[in-house]
Formats: C-alpha cells, structure tokens, sequence
C-alpha cells in the first residue's frame, strides 16, 4: 500500500482523512457510506489538505473506531486495521469492505438510523431512491423489466435531455411520486439509468 501516494491522489469515493476520531457519530456516517459503495479507507493522522501529522495513541483511535462499527452501524461492520510509518510518522488505516449486507445504516446524535452513501469524498444521506437500490441489489433474482408506455417515456426524454429528477418525471407524466420512485429503482439495478446524488437534489441520466 503506497500511503503516499493514496495522500496526493487526496480524499475520494474510497478515502478519507482524519487528523483524529473525535465522535462515533460521525465515524460511523463514513464507515456505512463506505460499505454501502465500493468499500473504502480512512486514513487517521492526515489532515484534510494532506499533511500527515501521525497518531498519538493507535490503541484509543482503533477503540473509537470499532465501537462506531459495531455499536453504531446497523448491521455492525468490522474494520481491518494497518499501522503504516511515514515520515517516521504513524498513519492508521482502517478498512471498510464493501458489504453483502447493504444498506447499512448509521446512528446519529438523536438517536436516529440513517443510510449514508459516498459521492465524491462526501457521505451523504441516502434518499429513498437509493436505499430501495441498495436494499434490493443484494437479491440474486434479477430484475425483469416489462418496458410499459411510462419507462419508454422516459428513456426517450434522457435520449434528447441530459437529465431528470423525480419531480421532473412525475410532472412529464402525471405519475405519483411512489409509482415514479418504484419505476426508478427498477431502471437503476437493470443499469438502464443511473443515479447522481448531490448535496441539493438527486437526478438521473441514461447510462
């Protein structure tokens, strides 16, 4: 594992940088996010922009983790430890393998469950949307799209539009928000769409 270069590649889909675990809270929103996508590393003793300041006490940073993994993500998760020197400096790194298990979810400073994903080198919460995705991509049975007049017309508004949200597809339709969201879901596991999920609204695109 090349930690150096990890660094200067910077934060991502799959790393994150952490000068030191304060709250399980808020790990445990990166741990689930991770195991809902493609898995993912945190690297503790780096700053956001880089720089590697080390940990004092692996010990205590390996307990705040692995009390957010199994007591605030549900179901648990288990992280893979590796202590790397560098710079006669010590990085922690712990692992999140992509889960069989998804969605995971994590619990906040209300004592609330939520699904978080990672876009980008952020955990974002989840919209219902996704979780259906995530819920139902762990079903070996496939998903048989029967294409009705609503998903071809779909598909011909994103041949000649870059995107679509949901409420965009309701109003081209005059369909409920439940019936749209159920359509999505099934487009998005067929891998006919995909889902783009940002900080102020979720859109679709062909794929």
């Amino acid at each position: 594992m090349n930690i150096k270069r990890m660094i200067i590649e910077g934060e991502g889909v799959t790393l994150d940088f952490k000068k030191t675990i304060t709250s399980c809270e808020k790990i445990a929103k990166t741990l689930v996010a991770f195991a809902n996508n493609k898995g993912g590393r945190l690297l503790i003793g780096v700053l956001d922009d880089g720089t590697i300041k080390g940990v004092k006490s692996e010990e205590e940073e390996k307990y705040m983790i692995t009390r957010a993994a199994t007591f605030f993500c549900r179901p648990a998760l288990e992280p893979f430890f590796e202590e790397i020197y560098v710079d006669d400096r010590l990085v922690l790194v712990a692992e999140i393998k992509t889960s069989d298990l998804k969605p995971h979810y994590s619990l906040d400073e209300d004592g609330k469950w939520w699904v978080y994903i990672r876009t980008n080198d952020k955990s974002m919460l989840a919209s219902k949307i996704v979780v259906d995705v995530l819920k139902r991509s762990n079903n070996d049975n496939g998903v048989l799209i029967e294409y009705s007049s609503k998903e071809k017309a779909l598909l011909e508004y994103l041949q000649t539009n870059e995107r679509i949200t949901v409420k965009e597809y309701c109003g081209l339709l005059n369909l409920s928000r439940r019936r749209a969201q159920r359509i999505l879901v099934n487009l998005v596991l067929s891998g006919v769409i995909i889902v783009h999920t940002k900080e102020k609204e979720e859109y679709y695109t062909a794929a």
